[in-house]
């Protein structure tokens, strides 16, 4: 498995205060609905990738996971 490079994803004026929490969630959101449609492995994917793993708590994202598998997760995916 290659390495996972981390940077902070770049400015999202659609949240424009310090607290991060929703860019976070929207990043997860928009990586699956990518990978979804199409694949895990495109440039496009990857990106969104990169910016929720920078983003969210290592905790939320397992949690996150962890719903989706029991299709239990809130968001629209």
């Amino acid at each position: 498995m290659a390495e996972i490079e981390l940077k902070t994803a770049p400015a999202d004026f659609r949240f424009p205060t310090t607290n991060q929490t929703r860019h976070c969630f929207a990043c997860y959101i928009e990586y699956h609905r990518c990978a979804n449609d199409k694949g895990d492995e495109t440039a496009d994917c990857q990106k969104f990738a990169k910016y929720y793993r920078s983003l969210c708590p290592g905790e939320w994202v397992e949690k996150w996971n962890e719903q989706r598998e029991n299709g239990a997760f809130a968001g629209p995916l």
